[in-house]
């Protein structure tokens, strides 16, 4: 069990690490270089911004539940 949240904790920790880069910040950040891709399999820049928006938020519930779970059973 604890390796299966270990595991987990990696993957949600670097999922989170992408999304918050690839979010556009006051300068556009990293999701300005990828614009042209983003609009042809998204759609509007607006609805790439809202999904990484979301997946923030569930890749931060994910890693803190799984830290929480570690935490109990070590």
């Amino acid at each position: 069990m604890q390796i299966a949240l270990v595991i987990l904790l990696i993957l949600s920790s670097l999922g989170l690490v992408a999304t918050v880069l690839l979010q556009s910040g006051r300068s556009a950040g990293l999701s300005g270089a990828i614009t042209g891709a983003g609009e042809a399999i998204f759609g509007k820049k607006k609805g790439m911004d809202e999904l990484f928006a979301k997946l923030t938020g569930v890749l931060a519930g994910v890693f803190l539940l799984s830290s929480l779970g570690l935490a109990m059973l070590g």
